[in-house]
């Protein structure tokens, strides 16, 4: 059996529902209340991205308060993989993203697979669209983001997202290890 580990981190503004996603994929629960994280926490889950092949994810769930951002380096580093997560139902978290994306970027010195999620989907009957689609699309593609919108409370789209970002490691790291080979 063919098997991959992977160091994934989830960052983005404060009560955007990171842990709420998180434990909705591992344990696939959901609270409506949430202390917040202090500094990080980790699980670890493995998935299966292909008949008889599994990937292994080690997952940082990154704190948002702006005590701990002095620890973000540290935290970063070794990553393969990043949710990057903001909340439908707030603009100022969208442009908040924006700054964690920024920033982890300017930390890591490869280009790592991202998923931008937009949660809190569940909301968004109640309360209308917030944030332009068109201007998440526009900025995904530019950013080389895959987009997908979740729901951490439904559950809706939580797997299929950790199961994107697993694919798309796979890949890469497959690309390298066969460049490696061919470096030989």
């Amino acid at each position: 059996m063919a098997e991959f580990s992977f160091k994934v981190i989830i960052i983005g503004p404060p009560a955007v529902g990171k842990t709420s996603l998180l434990n909705r994929f591992v344990h696939n629960e959901f609270k409506m209340k949430y202390s917040l994280t202090i500094g990080v926490d980790f699980l670890t889950k493995s998935v299966e991205y292909e008949p008889l092949k599994i990937a292994k994810l080690q997952i940082w769930d990154i704190g948002a308060q702006e005590r701990f951002k002095f620890l973000h380096r540290s935290f970063y580093e070794g990553a393969f993989g990043a949710l990057v997560v903001f909340d439908l139902s707030r603009q100022q978290t969208f442009s908040g993203m924006k700054t964690w994306i920024s920033e982890m970027s300017s930390i890591l010195t490869d280009d790592i697979p991202k998923i931008l999620i937009g949660n809190k989907a569940d909301l968004i009957p109640e309360i209308g669209q917030i944030i332009d689609k068109n201007e998440i699309e526009e900025y995904s593609e530019k950013n080389d983001c895959f987009y997908i919108e979740t729901s951490a409370k439904t559950g809706e789209n939580v797997e299929y997202a950790f199961l994107e970002l697993a694919n798309r490691m796979v890949k890469k790291m497959v690309k390298l290890l066969d460049n490696s080979k061919e470096n030989l």
